[in-house]
């Protein structure tokens, strides 16, 4: 676990890029051998709109990042936190519970707030409106959108007490769940089943991508499968039931042209009753 901590704690930037275009990169590949879906689509225009967005995600991520290593220096240095204020304990078990409640607030909690809030749900909107499910669209996340991530993820730090190694840890996780969850792959249903009880599989997340409610407000959780069980948002439906999009915007020039979806937000608001 030692040499976990060591790495993280210095980890360069480019190994954190590496470990963002690697993940998309792998599963891009294995979407091609084992699809879910067999989307007919452009499936370059379609990533090249999913990749925009995540160039957005990385520039708020890089300008802002000053403050989050402030806020885990400040949390280290005040002995402030969760975790700080714990009895010392084995550092599997320390690193598990942080992952676990950074995890819970900026994801999970986010996510939910997102998802409840008339005016942050316009900005997460983008997210849903894609109907090609793919590994691209892990991050397909409006600008604006990123920005609030980033303050809950700041949030979670200061709450937990998390020192750097274990954010750096946690995004680098959190990346190729999301990456792992969104990808047009398909499993054994025994195989995913499994593994939902444990992190976010494909068939558990691709439920929240179900195109109408009940299920599009369900499963929010991004690594760890657990806060959706424990506080009632866990939902299942059959993967072949299964309908990509949100039902205010399955038009293809509504969510997919670049243009339009950065500007969503912006628009008259819709209801799924509209």
């Amino acid at each position: 676990m030692q040499n976990i901590i060591d790495y993280f704690s210095t980890i360069p930037s480019s190994h954190r890029a590496l470990i963002l275009a690697g993940g998309i990169t792998f599963f891009w590949i294995l979407e091609s051998f084992r699809p879910f879906r067999n989307f007919k689509y452009n499936k370059w225009h379609h990533a090249w709109i999913n990749i925009f967005f995540t160039l957005t995600t990385i520039i708020v991520n890089f300008l802002l990042a000053i403050i989050l290593l402030k806020a885990a220096q400040w949390t280290i240095n005040n002995n402030f936190g969760i975790l700080q204020w714990l009895p010392k304990m084995n550092i599997w078990f320390y690193a598990i519970i942080g992952l676990l409640l950074l995890d819970f607030i900026g994801a999970y909690l986010v996510h939910l707030i997102e998802h409840k809030v008339k005016f942050l749900w316009r900005f997460h909107l983008i997210h849903h409106t894609d109907t090609w499910i793919d590994t691209t669209t892990a991050n397909r996340h409006h600008p604006g959108e990123s920005v609030l991530r980033f303050i809950f993820t700041t949030f979670g730090v200061l709450i937990v007490g998390s020192p750097m190694w274990m954010v750096f840890l946690y995004q680098s996780l959190s990346v190729l769940a999301t990456q792992f969850n969104h990808a047009n792959i398909v499993l054994p249903k025994k195989v995913d089943k499994v593994l939902s009880y444990i992190i976010v599989s494909p068939d558990m997340h691709k439920v929240h991508h179900h195109y109408m409610l009940p299920h599009t407000d369900s499963n929010y959780g991004n690594i760890f499968s657990i806060w959706d069980r424990i506080f009632g948002t866990f939902s299942s439906l059959d993967r072949n039931n299964l309908v990509y999009g949100v039902d205010t915007h399955m038009k293809e020039e509504e969510n997919n042209r670049l243009k339009n979806l950065l500007m969503i937000p912006f628009q008259k608001y819709r209801s799924s009753n509209d």
